[in-house]
């Protein structure tokens, strides 16, 4: 059986009930994630923000450690389950689920997910999905997505993270930025044909999920091994 096969895949019908600025993801950042970027502060509470941001990235660590390989899945949270894009993002959470993979998401958490994480700090939810993922899907989305996947693209690019597959769904979405990319940016000289070539563009489901199947078979060896073993000398459950 493929290791850690979340059965969270399926996105759950979002809580229209409140306005956008309550819904999961959009709310306002806690004040404490404000006043970090507010500049220097007093030493005793920077010294506490940086436990507090320590004990984050543990937690972080230790519950994403065992939940076998990832793909992390961008894409706008405006879409109710009425769009084509809500109900595309549902088959490629099924099709990822079928192939093994679990799937990092910051959708509201629902009936379907077996475990879901809260962080304090935008910036340690942002390393976690990058650091357990095999690979990185985005589906049409905003300003929130664009970071995402220019960011990913930015760390395979200077080469912090391995040339993991980047799947762009949605041909007609993404088509005027990839157009952007080869005639405003690469005809400048501002990035590598090798930039823009890396993007895998798709409209199926099952064709963006065989591209991260494959190439995290072929490039990184990934294999359906036994899962770890926890050590409770770590208090690991």
């Amino acid at each position: 059986m493929p290791p850690a096969a979340s059965q969270s895949q399926p996105i759950s019908q979002p809580d229209n009930s409140g306005e956008d600025s309550r819904r999961w993801g959009k709310v306002a950042a806690v004040p404490d994630e404000i006043r970090l970027l507010e500049g220097p502060q007093k030493r005793g509470n920077e010294l506490a923000r940086i436990f507090r941001i320590t004990a984050e990235l543990v937690k972080g660590f230790r519950a994403l450690h065992f939940v076998g390989p990832c793909v992390s899945v961008f894409g706008s949270a405006r879409f109710d389950n009425t769009h084509s894009y809500y109900e595309l993002a549902r088959e490629i959470g099924r099709e990822l689920g079928r192939a093994g993979f679990t799937v990092p998401m910051e959708q509201k958490p629902n009936a379907y997910l077996d475990k879901w994480l809260e962080f304090r700090y935008f910036f340690v939810r942002k390393l976690m999905l990058v650091k357990y993922s095999y690979a990185f899907i985005a589906l049409p989305g905003g300003f929130g997505t664009l970071d995402e996947m220019f960011e990913t693209a930015t760390l395979i690019q200077t080469g912090k993270i391995s040339n993991f597959p980047l799947v762009l769904v949605g041909r007609d979405f993404w088509r005027p930025l990839v157009d952007f990319m080869r005639e405003g940016m690469l005809e400048r000289g501002t990035i590598a044909p090798g930039d823009v070539e890396r993007f895998h563009i798709t409209d199926s489901a099952r064709d963006a999920v065989e591209h991260v199947r494959d190439a995290a078979m072929q490039r990184f060896g990934l294999t359906y091994a036994a899962k770890q073993k926890r050590r409770w000398w770590f208090l690991e459950r």
